[in-house]
């Protein structure tokens, strides 16, 4: 698969401050540092983490709704974090989005069609009433709506049914990039799973690319080819998915997954607990950004950042423990399995 989407060394600064009479003092945010990825063509990658850990911020820079503080952008080649406004048009045609709430994402003052009528009148994507009718009956099969949802309002549908509509209109330019963000988060279990599967029906039909944004592990190991986890702004840890669920090699993955519920009641992992409250984006930790709640931290990690360095076959991980001996790494050491119980 080619090389589709490329980032590197992106930063996302926010200016907050000034108060009510603008008299308070500004402070810097940074939102996201020294991010670093490849999504390729009919791939999905998944950003993951806790809230506020900037996954969502990396998805505006690459939509362009936010403007990078530095780093670089490149799309099928083309830089597009310095394109200026009036360029941004013909960049918006290869890269679409689904929102997180289906209820707010649409107009209740348009019916479903103009709803999808409008990219493809922007894009140009459809010429002449017929071919753009023709492309809506389309794109209304393809997500598996009602044959007559061109007629009716958003409030005539369900939550799911409106989040189908939202891929629909992501996909009625012919994108080559869909950012997805916490696309399935407000909807129940059976209508996540129906979006889940009808997302990578699609893809395989299309070839578009995902950049999955969520924060359910349990949902990214079912749509995920690799998965980047963020901890307060960094990518702490990058690897296909079977490995990243199989073999993590970082605290703060561990953690995350120890949380993630499994269905087979004989089957128990052994919860990593995490010390305190994630650190103030205002004022990060020094040295690892983790230390403060890492379990298995120690000095080098209070004072020195660990790098996102290669820890295996296409597997990335900061973490001072991968500079240890494997026998000398508690992370590669198996957990006591409780009495009467399996570990996984």
């Amino acid at each position: 698969m080619s090389d589709l989407l490329v980032v590197n060394h992106l930063e996302k600064t926010y200016t907050i401050g000034g108060g009510f009479l603008g008299l308070a003092p500004l402070r810097g945010v940074n939102a996201v540092s020294d991010v670093s990825f490849v999504l390729r063509k009919g791939e999905t990658l998944a950003l993951v983490g806790e809230s506020g850990c900037g996954k969502s911020s990396v998805g505006r820079c690459l939509l362009r709704l936010e403007t990078p503080s530095s780093g670089e952008i490149h799309l099928n080649g083309q830089r597009i974090d310095t394109l200026a406004e009036t360029e941004l048009r013909k960049l918006r045609k290869s890269i679409q989005v689904i929102f997180q709430d289906p209820f707010s994402s649409l107009n209740p003052r348009q019916r479903i069609g103009e709803v999808l009528a409008e990219p493809l009148r922007n894009f140009g994507v459809t010429s002449g009433k017929d071919e753009t009718a023709a492309r809506i009956r389309k794109l209304i099969e393809m997500v598996g709506l009602p044959a007559d949802s061109a007629l009716r309002w958003p409030h005539e549908f369900s939550g799911g049914q409106r989040q189908r509509v939202g891929i629909a209109r992501a996909l009625a330019a012919n994108p080559d990039v869909i950012v997805c963000d916490e696309a399935v988060s407000a909807l129940d279990v059976s209508v996540k799973a129906q979006v889940i599967n009808l997302l990578r029906d699609l893809q395989r039909e299309t070839g578009v690319a995902l950049l999955f944004i969520s924060h359910d592990l349990a949902v990214v190991e079912n749509i995920a080819h690799q998965v980047a986890v963020m901890y307060l702004g960094r990518i702490v840890e990058l690897a296909p998915r079977d490995t990243i669920f199989e073999r993590p090699r970082h605290p703060y993955t561990h953690a995350l997954l120890s949380a993630v519920p499994i269905p087979d009641p004989t089957h128990r992992r052994t919860r990593v607990p995490l010390q305190g409250d994630l650190p103030s984006p205002f004022n990060p930790p020094s040295g690892c950004r983790f230390h403060t709640r890492c379990p298995l931290a120690f000095d080098r990690c209070r004072s020195e950042v660990p790098v996102l360095q290669s820890v295996g076959t296409q597997h990335r991980a900061a973490c001072h423990l991968n500079d240890l001996p494997n026998a000398a790494n508690p992370m590669l050491t198996p957990p006591a399995t409780p009495e009467g119980a399996h570990s996984q």
